[in-house]
C-alpha cells in the first residue's frame, strides 16, 4: 500500500495581524511537513465579513515569508486545487450543505435572532448550557419548502444526534465528549458564507489534509469536526492541538501585557531566525541541552511527540537572549538594511556623520534588538547634557579631574598617529602610566566627557569615531562644566 504524502496546512483568518501565536503553529506545520517529506499549505479562510480586512492577507503572507516558512501551495502559488482562499470556493461548500440536508445530517433553521435571544435568556436563569433548541428540526417539507419560497431568512444547523464522540490528539490522547454538550452548529450564514467550521472540514478533505495541527483553543470545535466528517463519511485527519502561549502571570497571552503580533518583533529589530529559534521551543523540547537551531535543524529535529501538553511562557528576557546571541554573531553587511531603516525615524539620526558599518560593530555585542541599537547611538550624533556629579565621582575632586582632563586634552592636541581605537588605547595607557594615574581616577572622567553616559562602549572606540575634532570639543565641554562648580 502506498504510503499517504503528509500535507499540513495553516490556515489564518484575514482580521488583523498575524499572531505570535499563529506564527508557531505556522512554523510546526512547517517543520512537520518538512521533516516527513511532504507539503505545507497556506489556506486564508476569509469566510468571517464583518471581521475581514481586505489588507490582512497580504501582511500574513509577507510575515510568513520574512521568517522563512514559504508554502507550496496557496494565494500566489498555482496548485493542483487552485488558490486557497475560502471566499472563492462558496460554490463547494454550497453543494455539501445541500448533500448534508439531503442525508438528514443537517436542517434549516428560521428563527430569528429575537427567539434566539430568548432562548438563550431562559437557558441563563435556568443556569443550562446556552444551546439551539432544535425547533425548526421539528419543521414539516411544506412548511421548509413555503419558508423558502417566501425568502425567509435561514442558516444551516449540524444535526447532532444523541450519544458520545470522541477523537485521539496526538498530543493529549483520547478526548471523549458527551453530545448533549454539543450544539447544532450553524454551519451555513444566513449571508450564504460557510462558518469556520464547515468550510474547515470540507477544505481539509478536500485539499487531502493529513494532519491538522493548530491551537490549543480549537480542542471544542473539534467533537464538532468530529461529527461533521462522518456526516460526510470521510476519512478524518489526525489531529494535534498545541498548547497556549501564556504570560509571566500564566494568563494568556494578550496584546494587554505586550506586543502580540508577530512583525511588532521585526520591526524593533528582533531578527526572524531569533524568533524562529525562541518561538520553536515553546511548547516543544528537542530532548537534549541544544538550544540554538538553524531551520534547517529545527526541520530534522522536530517531533510532535515532543510537544508538551501545558501552556508555555512567553519569556520576553529569553527571546532577548536568543536575539543578542544572533545580532552579536551576525555579520555587520546584514544588518545594515534593517539598522539604517529604523535609524532613518530617529530625530537625531545624521546619515552622513558616521559610517552605519562602524556604530554597528561598536554596538551589537551589546544590545538585545536592532531598536535597542539605533537608541544607544543617540549620543554619537547628540551629546547628552550630563551632570557634572556624572563626571565628579566620589574618588575624584573636581580639581584632579579637571587636571586630568586637561593633560588628556593637550595629549589630543598634539597627537600625531593614526586616529584608531588601538593606537589611542595604547598611547592613552601609556601617557596615563608616565603621569601617573590609575585607569580608574583617569579614564572615568574621559569617558563620560566622550559620551555623556553612565555605561557606553570602549571610550577609544568612541573617540576613534567621533573623529579628533569632535572629541576635542567634547572634553572642553567637560571642563567648562567643572568650572561652573
Amino acid at each position: 500500500m502506498k504510503k499517504q504524502t503528509v500535507r499540513t496546512r495553516f490556515a489564518p483568518s484575514p482580521t488583523g495581524f498575524l499572531h505570535i501565536g499563529g506564527l508557531r503553529t505556522a512554523l510546526y506545520n512547517y517543520l512537520f511537513a518538512k521533516k516527513n517529506q511532504g507539503q505545507f499549505i497556506l489556506r486564508i479562510e476569509d469566510t468571517d465579513r464583518e471581521r475581514y480586512q481586505p489588507e490582512a492577507m497580504s501582511t500574513i503572507i509577507d510575515t510568513l515569508k520574512k521568517f522563512g516558512i514559504n508554502y507550496d501551495e496557496g494565494p500566489d502559488l498555482s496548485g493542483p486545487y487552485g488558490p486557497y482562499i475560502q471566499s472563492e470556493r462558496l460554490e463547494i461548500y454550497r453543494k455539501k450543505i445541500d448533500e448534508l440536508i439531503a442525508n438528514n445530517r443537517a436542517y434549516y433553521c428560521f428563527c430569528s435572532s429575537e427567539r434566539l435571544e430568548k432562548i438563550r435568556t431562559s437557558q441563563s436563569k435556568k443556569s443550562l448550557p446556552t444551546k439551539y433548541d432544535k425547533h425548526c428540526l421539528q419543521l414539516k417539507s411544506s412548511e421548509i419548502n413555503a419558508n423558502l419560497k417566501n425568502n425567509l431568512p435561514y442558516v444551516v444547523r449540524l444535526k447532532v444526534d444523541p450519544g458520545e464522540t470522541q477523537f485521539t490528539d496526538l498530543i493529549r490522547g483520547v478526548i471523549k465528549v458527551n453530545n448533549e454538550t454539543i450544539d447544532d452548529q450553524i454551519l451555513l450564514k444566513s449571508d450564504g458564507y460557510p462558518t469556520y467550521h464547515l468550510a474547515n472540514v470540507v477544505d481539509d478533505y478536500l485539499m487531502k489534509i493529513t494532519h491538522v495541527i493548530r491551537g490549543e483553543e480549537w480542542v471544542p470545535s473539534t467533537p464538532k469536526h468530529v461529527l461533521l466528517y462522518k456526516a460526510f463519511n470521510w476519512d478524518m485527519p489526525i489531529f494535534a492541538h498545541l498548547p497556549l502561549l501564556l504570560n509571566k502571570d500564566k494568563s494568556k497571552l494578550s496584546k494587554r501585557q505586550g506586543d502580540v503580533a508577530a512583525n511588532d518583533y521585526l520591526n524593533k529589530g528582533y531578527l526572524p531566525e531569533a524568533i524562529i529559534n525562541f518561538i520553536a521551543l515553546l511548547g516543544w523540547n528537542p530532548g537534549n541541552d541544544k538550544e540554538f537551531f538553524s531551520l534547517d535543524e529545527l526541520i530534522q529535529n522536530f517531533d510532535l511527540k515532543k510537544v508538551q501538553k501545558s501552556g508555555a511562557i512567553f519569556n520576553l528576557d529569553k527571546l532577548n537572549w536568543f536575539n543578542s546571541h544572533y545580532i552579536a554573531n551576525k555579520p555587520t553587511k546584514d544588518l545594515l538594511k534593517n539598522v539604517k531603516t529604523i535609524l532613518s525615524k530617529k530625530d537625531f539620526y545624521k546619515p552622513d556623520l558616521f559610517s552605519l558599518e562602524q556604530i554597528i560593530d561598536l554596538f551589537k555585542s551589546r544590545v538585545n534588538n536592532l531598536e535597542d541599537l539605533a537608541n544607544k547611538t543617540q549620543f554619537l550624533f547628540r551629546l547628552p547634557d550630563y551632570s557634572v556629579e556624572l563626571l565628579v565621582n566620589k574618588k575624584n575632586e573636581p580639581k584632579k579631574v579637571k587636571e586630568i582632563l586637561n593633560y588628556f586634552l593637550n595629549i589630543i592636541l598634539n597627537y600625531q598617529k593614526s586616529w584608531t581605537t588601538e593606537e589611542l588605547k595604547n598611547y592613552f595607557d601609556k601617557k596615563r602610566e608616565s603621569a601617573k594615574y590609575t585607569r580608574a581616577e583617569s579614564f572615568w572622567p574621559l569617558r563620560v566627557a566622550i559620551t555623556g553616559l553612565e555605561n557606553s562602549p570602549d571610550v577609544f572606540a568612541v573617540m576613534s569615531l567621533l573623529g579628533k575634532e569632535e572629541t576635542i570639543m567634547r572634553i572642553n565641554i567637560a571642563i567648562e562644566k567643572i568650572n561652573q562648580i
